[in-house]
């Protein structure tokens, strides 16, 4: 059996370890043939000592060379068009992408424009440009695989179950740092605060946008376009054990549910190895002396996950604006400039402006992230 060829971008992140954990876990299956990073380059050269054959490239345009890359001559490929390139121009069966915020949506469009499936963690790509991402899938005869854990489990529900015996589709969250807060509480929280997430290892961006929901947001977003549902069957319940990743309601009313231990490695196996199955070590979970608990989410304290759907409703480029308004005031948020309570507010005075319902070219859609964060920006300094 041929080993599957994978190029993982985001190689040093929270998925890209998991990834490499992953692929070891199957030494005869699949072969790294590229790594990409953002600007570690010493983390970048440790995850490539395992793949030395590996293309490896450092996709910050704005980093300096540190010690560890100017003593190797490994790194060849740098910046956006570099990473472009990288994933253009090299064999492989499979991209992972596991860049964060906006930057992942240049690495899913060269995967797919390039003849290659696409596991997708990146939900920017599809909240921003899911007209680009599937016109170039269905040229080129690829798929798109999500990791997400709710997105990977929906995609397991709905393989099994078949798209028109669903009525409903249901995501989970975990409700974020702040779920037990008092809201009185909430004006003067710390960012340190918002990104202790209590359920999952990730990166300080999501773990705020789970305490704000901005990120189940993004993930209605991304569940109504990839499954192609309309927003009012796509629902949202908390759920503080983080077990139960996705349900789908089928059209007798029966509920199917896609159940696992909070481990990443198991939605990043299934796509890995996607259109086949392989036998998961991670994860295994054991249901005996475990209580799952459900709660509706309270407008009030997600203002984020209201205005999400909103966008969803208004079409392409107010979801651009709605990922770019975010990611503008989770940083002035992160530098102090913006209290926990005005990431929302800097979102909904973003999304007033007037945007269009459909983004025809990568051009358009950088257009329309690019007013959306001047619009934000000019927020942050009224409020």
């Amino acid at each position: 059996m041929n080993k599957k060829r994978l190029i993982l971008v985001g190689a040093t992140g929270s998925i890209g370890r998991q990834t490499l954990e992953a692929v070891a876990s199957f030494p005869g299956r699949f072969e790294v043939v590229a790594l990409a990073a953002g600007r570690n380059a010493r983390a970048l050269l440790d995850a490539a000592r395992a793949w030395p054959e590996a293309r490896l490239c450092l996709a910050d345009p704005h980093t300096e060379p540190d010690a560890a890359e100017a003593a190797s001559d490994a790194i060849v490929y740098r910046g956006e068009a570099g990473l472009d390139t990288l994933i253009r121009d090299t064999e492989a069966d499979l991209v992972v992408n596991g860049a964060a915020g906006a930057a992942g949506l240049v690495p899913s469009l060269a995967a797919l424009e390039s003849g290659k499936d696409l596991a997708l963690a990146n939900k920017e790509s599809v909240v921003m440009a899911f007209g680009l991402l599937k016109t170039a899938a269905e040229k080129h005869g690829r798929a798109i695989i999500p990791i997400d854990s709710e997105h990977a489990a929906l995609f397991q529900l709905v393989r099994r179950i078949g798209v028109d015996e669903i009525e409903e589709l249901c995501i989970t969250a975990s409700g974020g740092a702040f779920r037990d807060r008092p809201l009185a509480d909430l004006a003067s929280v710390r960012p340190d605060e918002a990104a202790a997430h209590p359920n999952w290892q990730m990166g300080r961006k999501i773990s705020i946008d789970s305490a704000t929901m901005a990120n189940k947001g993004l993930e209605v977003i991304e569940a109504a376009r990839l499954f192609g549902f309309t927003p009012d069957r796509v629902k949202v319940l908390i759920h503080p054990q983080s077990l139960v990743h996705a349900l789908v309601r089928a059209r007798d009313a029966s509920l199917y549910a896609n159940i696992s231990e909070a481990d990443m490695r198991i939605p990043i196996l299934n796509a890995l190895s996607w259109p086949e199955s392989l036998a998961s070590p991670f994860g295994r979970l054991e249901l005996a002396g475990r209580s799952l608990e459900f709660r509706a989410v309270d407008p009030a304290r997600y203002p984020l996950l209201g205005l999400a759907y909103e966008a969803l409703a208004h079409g392409e480029g107010a979801t651009v604006a709605y990922n770019a308004a975010d990611e503008v005031a989770v940083a002035a948020f992160e530098r102090g400039e913006l209290g926990f309570l005005g990431i929302a507010r800097v979102v909904e005075a973003t999304l007033r402006a007037p945007w269009p319902r459909h983004l025809a070219t990568l051009t358009e859609v950088r257009a329309a992230d690019h007013e959306a964060r001047r619009r934000a920006a000019s927020a942050v300094k009224e409020l």
